[in-house]
């Protein structure tokens, strides 16, 4: 039993010690929370008076944002080689040399 004047215990440089596996908040969280505001600026992008070009260039930007977020936590791909990393990536190069083969069609309304 401790004593009723005694301190709590210390850890490094006098700070109270925390729980194991608690060093800040669930990357998860994170994650989340920065998808949403990616999500929340897609949605404000959309309803601003831009140039269709613009909108296009943003939304897409936007949206390869948010895969990499997506890949880096949920695929933990920032944990691996870089190799391995430059495979993963290049489908998404590909990808994006394919929507800008497509992109003049993006931008002409349909009838």
């Amino acid at each position: 039993m401790a004593e009723a004047g005694a301190t709590p215990p210390q850890g490094p440089a006098g700070t109270a010690p925390q729980a194991p596996g608690r060093l800040g908040a669930n990357p998860y969280v994170r994650t989340w929370f920065w998808l949403l505001v990616l999500t929340i600026l897609e949605l404000l992008v959309v309803f601003l008076p831009i140039p269709r070009t613009l909108l296009v260039v943003l939304l897409v930007v936007l949206a390869v944002m948010k895969g990499v977020l997506i890949m880096a936590e949920f695929m933990h791909l920032r944990f691996e080689k870089l190799s391995f990393v430059y495979s993963m990536l290049s489908p998404l190069l590909l990808a994006l040399a394919l929507l800008a083969g497509i992109f003049p069609d993006a931008l002409n309304r349909l009838p």
